[in-house]
């Protein structure tokens, strides 16, 4: 009797945008063919536990959709007619594309853009060696981070804080701005350890009643943009009510009284005006962060993508000063630990060669980009060549429409490099296969966590995919580009890379499969000083000068509050669009990514808008009603869901769904905005005035 063969274990990261970066035991059922993917019991932020939809990656990588052979455009753009091609026509044609278009406008004219649809760093940053060696134009990143790594900054001068494992010995948990059993599922991982090993409370900061929200002991849902008044409150209760440790922020802050003068009009009545919360709510919360020195503040990136992010987060920041929760293990405010690393990429990246002259445009303009704005372009030529990879512009950019519009220009040139035919991908001129994560060598960092993560090749590549690592060396080849990096494999780069940082070696990578990085307790908490030269938090930040990446300051950044304080630099609802709308994530999709799994697709059924009962009535809007949403910016039409758990005059959609589930094709972006939050850029996605009515 023949025995079926024992199911191989094979160890990867998830390299997905997302700062949980799982470490994951795969099933390998043969060269091509993986079963289930589980989460690490090894790795202890892990914890053996991940998301479903990753949970479910043989549904992705064994999709009957994915993208197997180079295409080139036969039809119009954007009508999906490509006749395919041999790897060497597609790479020939695109290095044609790069050499006419900066003979005609200077290299500056193709734009090599990318993102986070992988966070390993060879795939992901090794099209910046193309990007420097051609001197083509730079990217400046702000459609993720800006405002929420500028504001924690602002006061720390370091991104970087406690170990989030110490959310697990924490007496109070504070999740501040992320719907975390949908995003970043192990903060809940640790945040319910505490509550059934310590008895700890969780409460839960957020612009409606989510999955995270459920599991709140104290659920706090508030109106979106107005995190900051809820942080003043809190502050002015703990300086009021004597829980503001003064002693503490006498050697590590740098304007304490002038804070607490600054806040004594910012009572929690003020800001139940302003949040939507009751003055009970308010109180209880600063009461318990008063009384609860081990309070970890999990501060998130959702409330920070308001055009008031950055003074938001630092606000947030700033209660653990007040409070003094730095000092105590369990305690402090943690957003993302991206400075502990210090991982040398000059070889990845071809950073010798980069030249500063170079202008980089706004990855979140690309719109404006595109389309010939001057500002944008910063007076340079015109963009008439573009590789794409990692990223889906046509469907996660804000301001959809002129992405559209800039993107179906005849004179531009598009290759894109990806795994399904995404709204990207229609409009290109050249299609090439791409890999996932489990089909190549790779190296990831987390964010939410302190490990480095190997992710090396577990299986085999359908039909002649090819990694990104591949392309740029094979487009160098063409180019005549010389550089050192091109010439080196993937593991090759993560070897180098690994001792030229002091974090080993690639052998000894393999060996133990991640590494932790998290610093000794005294630095995590900022015990010898805050990362100023004076060792002091900055109540009063100087934002221009604040070390966040950065390309200047951008938006109103004049109008920035000197200290903590509600900033209404939003989007206010107004008499023509009385509703203030959140574009908040979903818990089956991340981005684009994972909108063509089955599972996915079922589990969030079709485009919906939550609405307040009390708005739906008065608007005559019953539920699954076809409304129609809209802005200056253009509408879409969607499902009415009548929810209790928004506040009146705050409509909220979940989950980036794909253009083509709209009327039209358009998808919820045609409503957000792409101008630059202040003080160094960013794109405000849940920071929108609306109207909505019924459709037509």
């Amino acid at each position: 009797m023949n025995r079926p063969l024992p199911v191989r274990i094979g160890h990867s990261a998830c390299p997905h945008d997302c700062p949980s970066t799982c470490a994951l035991d795969v099933e390998i059922l043969d060269e091509r063919t993986i079963g289930r993917v589980r989460g690490s019991e090894d790795m202890d932020y892990t914890a053996g536990v991940i998301c479903a939809k990753v949970a479910r990656y043989a549904e992705r990588l064994h999709h009957p959709d994915r993208l197997l052979t180079p295409m080139i455009r036969t039809g119009p753009k954007g009508s999906g007619q490509f006749r395919q091609a041999s790897w060497e026509e597609a790479l020939d044609r695109i290095a044609e594309a790069f050499v006419k278009a900066a003979a005609a406008h200077g290299t500056e004219a193709v734009w090599p853009y990318y993102y986070a649809g992988t966070m390993g760093l060879v795939q992901r940053d090794g099209i910046h060696r193309l990007r420097h060696e051609g001197r083509y134009s730079g990217q400046f990143d702000t459609i993720c981070t800006n405002m929420a790594w500028t504001g924690y900054i602002a006061g720390t001068g370091r991104l970087a804080g406690p170990d989030p494992r110490e959310m697990a010995k924490s007496d109070f948990v504070v999740i501040w701005g992320t719907n975390a059993v949908a995003t970043q599922v192990n903060v809940m991982t640790h945040a319910t350890r505490a509550r059934k090993e310590r008895g700890a409370k969780i409460a839960v900061v957020d612009v409606y009643r989510n999955a995270t929200m459920e599991q709140a002991d104290l659920p706090l849902v508030l109106k979106p943009g107005t995190d900051a008044a809820l942080a003043c409150a809190v502050m002015h209760v703990l300086f009021r009510d004597g829980y503001a440790d003064r002693a503490y922020m006498a050697r590590y802050a740098d304007a304490p009284e002038e804070l607490e003068a600054h806040l004594q009009s910012r009572s929690p009545a003020w800001a139940a005006a302003i949040t939507g919360l009751s003055v009970e709510e308010i109180e209880t919360f600063a009461r318990l962060i008063g009384t609860t020195k081990r309070t970890f503040l999990r501060l998130g990136y959702g409330f920070t993508r308001q055009r008031n992010g950055a003074v938001a987060m630092h606000a947030a920041a700033s209660i653990a000063t007040v409070a003094g929760l730095w000092q105590h293990e369990g305690g402090g405010a943690f957003h993302n630990n991206g400075a502990i690393y210090g991982l040398d990429k000059t070889l990845i990246e071809g950073a010798d060669l980069k030249d500063h002259r170079i202008r980089a445009l706004d990855q979140s303009r690309i719109g404006a980009v595109l389309t010939g704005d001057r500002e944008a372009l910063k007076d340079g030529p015109p963009v008439t060549a573009m590789l794409i990879q990692n990223t889906n512009p046509a469907s996660v950019a804000p301001d959809q429409r002129l992405v559209a519009r800039g993107l179906a220009r005849e004179d531009l040139f598009v290759a894109v490099h990806e795994q399904f035919m995404t709204e990207t991908a229609r409009m290109a001129d050249v299609v090439l296969p791409a890999t996932m994560f489990l089909e190549h060598d790779d190296i990831y960092r987390g964010g939410g966590h302190q490990y480095i993560l190997l992710g090396p090749k577990l299986v085999e590549a359908p039909g002649e995919a090819r990694e990104n690592h591949a392309v740029h060396v094979e487009l160098a080849r063409r180019l005549g580009f010389r550089h050192r990096g091109f010439s080196m494999t993937p593991r090759e780069h993560i070897d180098w890379m690994l001792r030229r940082s002091g974090r080993g070696t690639l052998a000894e990578l393999e060996a133990a499969r991640f590494i932790d990085c998290q610093p000794d307790f005294e630095t995590a908490h900022y015990l010898g000083g805050f990362a100023y030269p004076d060792g002091k938090f900055r109540f009063k930040p100087d934002w221009p000068k604040v070390k966040a990446p950065n390309d200047g300051p951008m938006g109103p950044w004049r109008d920035l509050p000197a200290l903590p304080d509600q900033w209404n630099a939003i989007e206010v609802a107004d008499a023509e669009h009385p509703f203030r709308l959140a574009t908040s994530p979903a818990r089956s999709f991340l981005n684009s990514t994972f909108n063509e799994s089955p599972t996915g697709r079922k589990r969030e059924g079709e485009p919906a808008v939550m609405i307040h009962p009390d708005d739906a009535a008065r608007l005559g809007i019953g539920e699954g009603a076809r409304v129609r949403l809209g802005n200056r910016r253009g509408d879409v039409v969607l499902k009415a869901r009548l929810f209790d758990g928004v506040r009146p005059g705050v409509l909220v959609t979940e989950g980036l769904q794909p253009n083509a589930a709209f009327e039209k094709g358009e998808g919820i972006n045609v409503l957000t905005g792409a101008d630059p939050a202040a003080p160094f850029g960013g794109a405000a996605f849940h920071d929108n005035k609306v109207w909505i009515r019924l459709a037509d």
